[in-house]
């Protein structure tokens, strides 16, 4: 796997991970583990992987500042890659508030593709993102990408959180999180992904989950809708045929 320019970044986050006397020199340095199962893999309407998949993920975070990474491993012979990493995400995101704008925050960052066993080739995006405290908590992200596709990629989300909905157990409640997000991209992006050269709405995603917490950590079970907006996307063969995606995913996490 080569890492290139991003070595750096991988060294930061191996040396954080190793290291314990840095957690106790600087106690606000925090870790977070999360280990997901998805029935696809369909990624910005994408459909990587129709066949069920396992994503784990680690981060350390400093203050506003969060290095990470996440894998996408394949459990089927979709790809004829049983068993071995088909992605594997390297991120550095800085995020905190606007000053003198309440309610206002804000992100940026990097994130290094590598595609193992694959025959997509390696890329890197800059994104900045907006993020409003308002009802459904509005935000924007927009991601360019720099290497590979030379386009421009963005999200607008929203979102909603239940604290509590049931009780499965005594002193075990579930919650319910709502969540969608529209996906639009410029023609270069479209050009590189999709084969349609021209700007259009991408995609359109739906999930619903249902968090609780058991010894400290948090398994959220989910469905998934995506579905993909423009004619001409619908009509690209690109990955698959099919144009809407159904799928069941749970996850588990934690922090320390």
């Amino acid at each position: 796997m080569s890492l290139g320019r991003f070595g750096c970044l991988v060294s930061t986050i191996i040396a954080l991970t190793v290291a314990p006397e840095i957690i106790f020199a600087q106690e606000n340095i925090k870790f977070g583990l999360s280990a997901d199962y998805y029935g696809k893999y369909i990624w910005r309407g994408q459909d990587l992987d129709d066949d069920p998949v396992f994503q784990p993920g680690i981060t350390a975070s400093y203050g506003g500042l969060t290095a990470g990474i996440w894998g996408s491993l394949e459990t089927t012979n979709y790809t004829d890659n049983a068993g071995d990493f088909t992605e594997v995400d390297y991120s550095l995101d800085y995020s905190a508030d606007i000053p003198g704008i309440e309610g206002v925050g804000f992100s940026v960052g990097v994130i290094y593709y590598d595609f193992p066993n694959t025959e997509f080739s390696d890329t890197t995006e800059l994104y900045w993102g907006l993020n409003f405290d308002l009802p459904l908590i509005p935000s924007i992200t927009v991601y360019h990408d720099v290497d590979e596709a030379d386009g421009t990629y963005a999200s607008f989300a929203i979102g909603h959180s239940f604290e509590k909905i049931c009780e499965l157990a005594p002193d075990t409640p579930a919650g319910m999180e709502i969540a969608a997000s529209f996906g639009w991209g410029n023609s270069n992006y479209n050009n590189y992904y999709w084969g349609v050269d021209s700007c259009k709405a991408n995609d359109l995603t739906m999930s619903v989950a249902f968090p609780f917490a058991i010894n400290g950590w948090t398994i959220s079970p989910s469905l998934n809708y995506v579905t993909l907006l423009d004619s001409a996307i619908r009509n690209s063969d690109a990955y698959r045929t099919e144009s809407d995606y159904f799928f069941f995913g749970i996850g588990v996490s934690t922090e320390f």
